[in-house]
């Protein structure tokens, strides 16, 4: 059973999703994204790709979710190798997910594409998203994000604030603290109270990459900082104890490798 899935994988246990079955509508050989992000758990970006367009036709995502077994799933999640919203199909693929499965819909994205009107309304259809916001100046996100040239931290900052306004999910942003941003925590702290989400979560890199994470005392002092300035935004740090229940797995494990699941 675990060998006929391409594009499904997991479910993982997930800090921020509980159990989360994996969709890769990017599903090649190697990694399509439009950051090169010097903590990527997936290896270093090869051809920035900023395109949109279809690499995996809904139809064989669908095909591969009806002969799912029967197993726990908390979030059916829009990841995989790289960056989701360059998949053209992806409000598409969210729709007809929805039509034959009962959990919520996440994506996880690093808002690249958010300035998209086309990008938004997509977005919008799934019940949480989750937004990479590493940089809090475009200097920033081309040290730790690098994008590719067309991309502009304001554009990424606009784009979500007006996603914002008509969403009636859960939105949370990701910042991945390491070195380089550790000393940005104020900048990040206005941008979120700006912005106003449901959630922050403050991470740093624990799967295997090319930095160093930081230390649980150098995140809890972020959370700490982010909690105390905040304006009713909850926080949650990716050091937080949690209880994670059994999760089992219908990916072998070469699967999860490639998409940096596991070691």
């Amino acid at each position: 059973m675990k060998n006929k899935f391409r594009y499904i994988y997991g479910p993982v246990p997930s800090w921020r999703l509980g159990s989360s079955l994996g969709i890769d509508l990017l599903s090649q050989k190697g990694k399509i994204c439009n950051f090169d992000c010097i903590y990527c758990q997936l290896g270093k970006t090869k051809k920035y790709s900023q395109a949109r367009k279809i690499y995996v036709p809904t139809r064989k995502l669908i095909q591969e979710l009806k002969i799912l077994p029967d197993i726990k799933i908390d979030y059916i999640t829009f990841s995989g190798r790289g960056e989701p919203t360059l998949a053209k199909n992806l409000g598409e693929a969210i729709k007809e997910v929805k039509s034959i499965r009962e959990e919520n819909i996440a994506v996880i994205t690093n808002g690249s594409l958010i300035g998209k009107e086309q990008v938004r309304k997509e977005l919008k259809l799934a019940n949480f998203v989750i937004i990479k916001l590493d940089a809090c100046s475009q200097k920033s996100l081309i040290k730790i994000n690098r994008p590719s040239k067309e991309i502009e931290f304001n554009n990424i900052l606009n784009g979500i604030k007006e996603f914002k306004k008509g969403y009636t999910g859960k939105l949370a942003l990701q910042i991945m603290f390491i070195e380089e941003n550790k000393k940005s925590i104020d900048e990040h702290i206005y941008l979120s109270n700006y912005i106003k989400p449901d959630e922050v979560q403050v991470n740093t890199p624990l799967r295997r990459c090319r930095v160093k994470p930081l230390s649980k005392e150098e995140i809890y002092r972020i959370k700490n900082r982010f909690i105390l300035a905040g304006k009713g935004i909850n926080i949650v740090s990716v050091y937080d104890e949690r209880l994670f229940k059994e999760v089992v797995s219908v990916s072998n494990e070469n699967t999860l490798k490639r998409r940096g699941k596991i070691k």
